[in-house]
């Protein structure tokens, strides 16, 4: 289920998608984004993680082009702290494809409480959430 989409005149875009077969969100970001597009496309998986709680979030950055944006100080100070406290405990955060890396990490004390993890590739960061939701079913049940 599409939660939202934001779209800049460049063509550039942000999807937040619900999908409920696997029980996780999915940020899908394809283009040049700027800090201004970035911020308002964290900000509203802010204001949808509130209508729709969930512990696993795919961040999918393949599509992205250009420099990170250059706002990681706020993601990791601002929002990863409030997107915790909206229950989200798994990030896998597939990196850009043509770089192959981000410079996302936490500040001490989050480590503990959410989990992150990248990846190259969406198979991989697909399985990687299916292992923490089984690993978090088989301790519910213990």
């Amino acid at each position: 289920m599409q939660l939202f989409t934001l779209r800049d005149v460049d063509g550039s875009s942000c999807t937040l998608t619900y999908e409920s077969e696997n029980q996780w969100l999915r940020a899908t970001w394809q283009g040049y984004i700027d800090t201004a597009e970035a911020l308002r496309g964290a900000q509203q998986y802010l204001v949808q993680a509130a209508a729709y709680p969930c512990p696993y979030l795919l961040n999918d950055n393949l599509a992205l082009k250009g420099p990170w944006f250059d706002s990681v100080q706020w993601l990791q100070h601002v929002w990863l702290p409030q997107a915790r406290h909206l229950g989200l405990r798994y990030l896998a955060h597939v990196v850009q494809a043509d770089t192959h890396h981000d410079i996302l990490t936490f500040p001490a004390g989050l480590a503990a409480e959410l989990e992150l993890q990248c990846f190259e590739s969406l198979p991989e960061a697909e399985e990687w959430l299916r292992s923490c939701q089984a690993t978090t079913a088989a301790l519910r049940c213990q």
